[in-house]
């Protein structure tokens, strides 16, 4: 692993907040993301999550003491180019982590001033962090994968190439939007096992997907591969995604070429991206099941085997309209790890999407697929959790669910925990569903 001063869990900030036990965005995170003040004509600036407030990168950069080269990426981040900062070589990023972090440590002598460059995280509205130029969702969690397979395909859950090659598809980047977004109940053409033809409807199996969405630092030249031993080079950070479902739209379109109209109407991302650097701590070791196939010679690395998985913990939470009108607050469907959940790493995700070529860019996004545990209880979609809608699951409140309902907020969360490492979290990613639109 990669470790420096910064990961030091005793370390604290003079940004109080920061030093709760339970905080999201201690010291050792600095997640990055895109911000404006609510209510103002201001343009997009790149700040850090500090606590309970951000620190404004454009007027940090004005008011700290920064050496030459760290002041250049702050410029640039103070202009909103977060896709140009994720391009810099990564000894360069490391070096503007270092420097964030000693200027915002107790005891810093940059406190007064870059105490007036905080704002309060209560009071700014969130953007999507970088400029997505492609989207691909990956088909990473094996035990989903086997869930559904055996939903769709009873006697052949797994298709012989799981196992071999991460499976994935390209997605609509351009309906990516952010923690809070309402998503509108998407119409589509149906046919129920019973009817003779399709239909145009809004559809009625709604459903989330659990998912991380991983950035692309610096790209690859059109035609040349990025090897396993480079990958993490490749990588910026992570977040969270909802990868929205229409599960009754995506049965009927879904053979012979795989997702399209089923989960292009919405995406929804958590709006801090995690660095890499700070996930070092995390690390975990990786291997497939003795009885399961080795990778291929391009997809496998000494690193990878020892430490290629990351242990994050992820969780679903779900408020009804119902719920929120009497004040009650959201429950939890369910919690899994991505360092069991994943059959792929998230360096080999990368390493095979440029395997033959591919120009990956910076602020590419590739999502994991749906990380669900190995437990029915650790489910990361309603499509398992109610057994394809066959078993409704109840709430506390009496209320019923086994797909969507219109009202329905869904929050996704996680936290990265391992040992004595201090625990980092990745803030909310939630949606609300709003009623289709009328023909």
């Amino acid at each position: 692993m990669n470790l420096d001063h910064t990961h030091d869990p005793a370390a604290q900030s003079w940004v109080e907040s920061a030093n709760a036990a339970d905080a999201d965005f201690p010291l050792q995170n600095l997640p990055y993301g895109l911000f404006r003040r609510a209510g103002h004509n201001e343009s997009l600036r790149a700040g850090v999550a500090i606590g309970e407030f951000i620190l404004d990168l454009k007027l940090a950069a004005a008011a700290g003491r920064w050496d030459t080269p760290v002041r250049v990426q702050l410029q640039a981040l103070a202009n909103g180019d977060m896709n140009g900062f994720m391009a810099a070589p990564p000894a360069t990023r490391r070096a503007v982590r270092h420097a964030l972090f000693d200027a915002l440590a107790a005891g810093s002598s940059q406190q007064a001033a870059l105490q007036a460059c905080l704002v309060a995280q209560s009071v700014v509205e969130m953007a999507v962090p970088c400029r997505i130029g492609d989207y691909t969702d990956f088909y990473t969690g094996i035990h989903h994968a086997t869930t559904v397979g055996k939903l769709f395909r009873p006697d052949n859950p797994l298709l012989p190439n799981y196992k071999w090659v991460p499976i994935g598809y390209h997605g609509r980047s351009s309906s990516i939007g952010v923690d809070g977004m309402d998503v509108r109940r998407p119409w589509g053409q149906l046919k129920p096992p019973q009817a003779e033809v399709p239909a145009l409807a809004p559809s009625q199996r709604l459903d989330y997907e659990l998912e991380l969405g991983v950035f692309v630092a610096s790209g690859n030249p059109l035609g040349e591969p990025i090897p396993m031993a480079r990958a993490d080079e490749h990588l910026f950070g992570v977040c969270l995604l909802n990868d929205w479902s229409a599960r009754d739209v995506q049965a009927w379109e879904y053979q012979p070429l795989g997702p399209f109209l089923a989960k292009n109407f919405a995406t929804t991302i958590s709006p801090w991206i995690v660095t890499m650097e700070a996930l070092e701590p995390f690390r975990c070791a990786f291997a497939h099941p003795a009885e399961d196939p080795a990778p291929l010679p391009y997809l496998d690395s000494e690193k990878n085997r020892a430490e290629g998985g990351y242990a994050i913990e992820l969780e679903v939470w779900l408020q009804t309209a119902t719920m929120r009108a009497a004040g009650e607050p959201a429950v939890r469907l369910m919690r899994s790890n991505f360092g069991s959940s994943a059959y792929w790493t998230l360096a080999q995700m990368l390493t095979h999407h440029a395997s033959n070529g591919c120009n990956l860019q910076p602020g590419d996004l590739l999502g994991t697929g749906t990380q669900s545990g190995a437990a029915a209880e650790e489910s990361g979609s309603l499509l398992e959790l109610s057994d394809g809608g066959k078993r409704p699951l109840t709430l506390p409140n009496a209320e019923a669910r086994t797909f969507l309902q219109d009202g329905d907020t869904v929050t996704l969360k996680a936290f990265a925990q391992r040992g004595d490492a201090r625990r980092i979290g990745f803030g909310a990613c939630s949606g609300t569903i709003l009623a289709a639109r009328q023909a």
